[in-house]
């Protein structure tokens, strides 16, 4: 077997499947003063923060989400100008999806839908993190192609970035900053 190389170099090697890893050779705990990790080590995503369906109406997929599926709208459906659509937050346990439906003929999602046929479909994945604008500044350091080089305001309060499909293997991803989230932030990570 080749020894490995770029960033799995760096790690060491993977022990095989039959060798266990020892304490000596585990990651040090959050006790231990060699756990800080530096700021250009960090992870940028905190976790996934939503799922976006693109729809043609509203008003007809929450029959879906909130009648058989028994999702729970958080509040009413909001006018994001900015992006030209209009947006309806769901909450099924833990996991928010939104619907998101054209605004005017010229909204993205208009696009998306006149690409699809007008059929439903998944839009985009979200991942919250704890600066957006700093997330931005690192995924572009990292080489990954943006769509929004500077945050613009998104949905309930966030704000957002996007993250060109040609990074990502042809899916479409948001950076999302989200005051009001209760997700925990990473060990180490600072308040804002």
């Amino acid at each position: 077997m080749k020894p490995p190389k770029g960033p799995a170099a760096e790690v060491g090697p993977i022990p095989p499947m039959n060798e266990s890893i020892q304490p000596s050779d585990a990651a040090p705990t959050a006790g231990d003063s060699s756990a800080e990790v530096p700021d250009a080590l960090r992870p940028v995503v905190r976790g996934l923060h939503h799922v976006a369906i693109a729809v043609p109406s509203i008003a007809t997929a929450r029959g879906v989400f909130e009648g058989a599926l028994r999702m729970t709208a958080t509040a009413g459906v909001e006018h994001v100008a900015d992006q030209r659509v209009d947006v309806l937050v769901l909450m099924g346990g833990p996991q928010r999806i939104e619907l998101v439906e054209p605004a005017s003929e010229d909204s993205p999602i208009s696009k998306f839908l006149e690409r699809s046929g007008g059929r439903s479909g998944l839009h985009h994945l979200a991942w919250e993190v704890d600066d957006v604008a700093a997330a931005i500044e690192q995924v572009k350091a990292a080489g990954v192609q943006m769509i929004d080089d500077a945050p613009r305001p998104g949905s309930h309060g966030t704000r957002i970035a996007f993250i060109h499909p040609k990074s990502t293997g042809g899916v479409l991803m948001e950076l999302v900053e989200d005051p009001s989230s209760s997700a925990p932030k990473p060990h180490g990570a600072a308040d804002h």
